[in-house]
């Protein structure tokens, strides 16, 4: 790896950030998507860096580095990964421009692609190009749940019946901004054993959406009454299957079993390149302390036994309808599209 000047200081962020992942004080994929990318910004930002590979260099290691210290949480690395198609393609646009001025035209779409290929050509101007386009991402990342909600009325219509579980803030966004001009009634199950869905059903019904809440052990014999289910999801995995928090994938199953369309909402930055592997849990899932299901006073009955609480489920593409994101709604079979254009083939894996 190339000598960098103030790598010192910019690796005090990574290090910070690591530190932050591998104690669990960030909370949400939103919150962890925009640290790793204002992370990232003021490694490009701050390094005094050669060219464009020795910049990739340091953002791939720093970009494993993050992985590690998180594996279950997604965001990390899908953000390392729009960072580097940002660097491979902000490179090749200027190659194609500098070299003889033919950028935009088919002709000077080849030549940068094969000049490009090496990444150690000298560029003007580069560092400050490619902070620009980490700004947009930001942008993107800042707007995504607002772009989400505004499609709201397109898929809730007056007098519907919605179910939803848990408490995700783009759920709750969606359905808030459908409210202002549909009527419709909410059912929110509680999502034990942390009953985050007590919380999202007192906002919504606080905005004055008619929201019932009930116990996860009533979805199946509710769902005959439900319209649509809409859920938030922790990551869009590569076949357009879901990691969602745990409970919903039981209520994927009711949904199926009542032919009633389930609906994701979830912005790009969850689309990850990874599929799942059921002897891989640790880099998918992660277990939380039994604690919360049966308290350790029972010891007598805990000596017995063993409790798993896993935070997510898993639910396969074939229990989804629709996966609504920042840039409109699509089937599952079409996750394999939006991938090619959000990360390069060669970073799938960091």
């Amino acid at each position: 790896m190339a000598a960098f000047s103030n790598i010192d200081e910019v690796n005090e962020h990574v290090e910070s950030l690591v530190t932050c992942l591998k104690r669990g004080e960030i909370n949400g994929s939103y919150n962890v998507a925009m640290k790793t990318v204002l992370v990232l910004r003021k490694a490009v930002g701050q390094l005094r860096w050669g060219n464009a590979k020795e910049l990739m260099e340091f953002v791939r290691l720093a970009g494993q580095k993050l992985v590690e210290a998180q594996p279950s949480e997604a965001a990390v690395g899908n953000m390392v990964r729009r960072i580097l198609k940002i660097i491979k393609e902000e490179y090749a646009t200027a190659i194609g421009k500098t070299e003889d001025g033919t950028s935009g035209s088919l002709q000077g779409f080849l030549l940068s692609e094969k000049k490009s290929g090496d990444f150690t050509g000298s560029v003007p101007l580069l560092k400050s190009i490619i902070v620009d386009a980490i700004n947009e991402l930001i942008s993107e990342l800042e707007t995504s749940i607002d772009n989400i909600a505004a499609q709201a009325l397109e898929h809730i219509h007056s007098n519907e019946v919605i179910m939803t579980m848990g408490a995700s803030r783009t759920v709750e966004k969606f359905l808030k901004n459908a409210a202002r001009k549909r009527k419709f009634s909410v059912i929110v199950a509680e999502c034990a054993p942390y009953y985050h869905g007590q919380n999202l059903a007192k906002r919504l019904a606080e905005t004055g959406v008619e929201t019932t809440l009930i116990a996860d052990a009533a979805i199946f014999a509710i769902m005959a009454r439900v319209n649509k289910v809409i859920i938030g999801a922790d990551t869009v995995m590569a076949d357009g299957g879901l990691k969602v928090v745990s409970g919903c994938g039981a209520l994927a199953l009711a949904a199926k079993h009542h032919s009633v369309p389930l609906i994701v909402c979830g912005a790009l930055f969850k689309l990850s390149p990874q599929y799942v592997c059921s002897y891989d849990q640790d880099n998918i899932n992660k277990f939380l302390s039994p604690h919360d299901v049966m308290d350790f006073s029972e010891g007598h009955l805990l000596s017995r036994i063993s409790i798993t609480n896993p935070a997510f489920d898993y639910i396969t593409p074939d229990l989804v309808n629709l996966y609504i994101s920042d840039v409109g709604g699509n089937a599952p079979s079409y996750v394999y599209r939006l991938l090619s254009e959000l990360y390069h083939p060669d970073d799938y894996i960091i």
